[in-house]
């Protein structure tokens, strides 16, 4: 093809490594991703890139790898300010004594947002480019999102006690389906249901949701088997055990994405695999919490799609999906008892291609092929830490640090060039998050 025969586009990424993800375990060499419109457009060698394209923008990664954006597919991002506060503590401690008591004295639109745009800061640092989050007042965080250009499935809470976002079961619906029409086009914003947990929520609302949900053809994500003890509460209130219970209630299926799943039997498994359901395995903050291990290489051997997630910064404290990512492949070696357990390539996979396909956006992003939308990260592998390398996928689970992030693109749009962040205010976000501190420290000194 002639230089006069080159096709205008926005953006060429040329890497030393992509690592596309699908197809599975596969790392091209000096290949250049070709970008017009925010989609991508081409994968193709390099040198033959620059002879079919003439791009407005032309990026040269040298010792990168370029991956699709991590999704992180399970958080509470606006609990990025309550990171650190009560550390220590068993799970049902923590939340009684220290979270519910701290977020009933500070919830509300200002305390919601400030806590999106450090959590998006730290996202977009650390290679992630969508979060699919779980929290009170869906309509601010989604204008937060919106604002700083973040890709996101903003949760519609339900839960059977009064909160400052809804006082009543109807209340929760009305608003989770006023919310629900307000994001209708938005190009990167969707929404799912997010009733809290089986403990946590009735029959009756369950059998709303699941209505809902078909009707809405939205996700249901939801803490299901999150530890021993909401099992045997579930079986003594209930009669069976809270799976199975969910299972009577016709929510077991595609749509459900169920989170921690650290408590289940092998019939259990087989039930998920048959219906479709996708689990957000959410290795270092169950450790933290001691609430048990999710057996993540039954899971995936079975055909489930095994999805990775921080959970919120209250109890991880962090939102490093590479740490996470790392955590998930030791932790799935150690319970399984297998060396060979998830591997790199199926860790790379669960924290991008797996956690979109549960979140509804398999189609558009989660895998750098073309059609799909441009979310892709440019990883530094030529770090002391990550040298020599052998093998690109170990190095990037194994042994790379969110530090080496350099560069990151949401829907084709820069948002951190050479570990700047891009149209964030830094410095305001963190005096923000000092002035929360003072507030939520006083307060659980009490």
């Amino acid at each position: 093809m002639g230089s006069s025969e080159t096709k205008a586009i926005d953006l060429l990424i040329e890497a030393r490594w992509v690592v596309p993800v699908e197809p599975h375990g596969v790392v091209l060499d000096d290949h250049a991703v070709a970008i017009h419109d925010g989609e991508i457009i081409a994968i193709l060698p390099a040198d033959e890139a620059r002879t079919h394209y003439a791009p407005r923008e032309r990026i040269s990664l040298g010792e990168h790898a370029l991956i699709p954006g991590l999704v992180n597919a399970h958080t509470h991002n606006p609990m990025t300010l309550l990171r650190g506060l009560a550390d220590d503590l068993p799970l049902m401690t923590w939340l009684q004594e220290h979270i519910w008591p701290a977020e009933g004295r500070v919830m509300g639109p200002d305390f919601i947002r400030d806590g999106v745009e450090l959590a998006v800061a730290e996202m977009i640092r650390g290679g992630t480019t969508c979060a699919n989050e779980n929290y009170f007042f869906p309509d601010v965080i989604a204008a937060t999102y919106r604002q700083m250009g973040f890709r996101a499935v903003i949760g519609l809470p339900v839960i059977d006690f009064p909160t400052p976002w809804a006082k009543t079961s109807d209340e929760y619906f009305e608003r989770a389906v006023e919310v629900h029409d307000s994001l209708m086009g938005e190009p990167l914003l969707s929404t799912a249901f997010a009733p809290h947990a089986p403990y946590t929520v009735s029959d009756e609302n369950f059998e709303r949701i699941r209505v809902l949900s078909e009707q809405l053809d939205i996700p249901v994500h939801l803490h299901t088997h999150e530890t021993a003890q909401e099992v045997e509460e579930g079986k003594v209130k209930d009669g069976v055990r809270p799976f199975q219970r969910l299972q009577k209630l016709g929510l077991v299926n595609e749509r459900l994405i169920a989170v921690h799943m650290t408590q289940l039997t092998d019939g259990e498994i087989a039930a998920c695999a048959a219906a479709g359901v996708s689990v957000v395995h959410c290795p270092e903050s169950n450790m933290k919490l001691a609430s048990g291990f999710c057996p993540a290489e039954k899971l995936r051997a079975a055909g489930v799609n095994l999805c990775i997630g921080t959970d919120g910064c209250a109890s991880n404290n962090d939102l490093d999906m590479f740490g996470e990512m790392r955590t998930a492949a030791l932790l799935a070696k150690a319970v399984a008892g297998d060396a060979a357990a998830f591997d790199a390539a199926s860790a790379l996979r669960a924290a991008t291609l797996n956690g979109a396909k549960a979140i509804g956006l398999g189609e558009k992003i989660g895998s750098i092929e073309p059609g799909k939308r441009a979310d892709l990260v440019a990883v530094r592998l030529d770090d002391l830490e990550t040298q020599p390398l052998y093998h690109v996928a170990s190095q990037l689970v194994y042994a790379t640090g969110r530090h080496q992030v350099s560069d990151v693109w949401i829907d084709g749009k820069r948002k951190l060039a050479n570990k700047a962040l891009i149209g964030v205010d830094v410095e305001a976000i963190r005096d923000k998050a000092r002035r929360w501190r003072e507030q939520i420290a006083a307060g659980d000194a009490q």
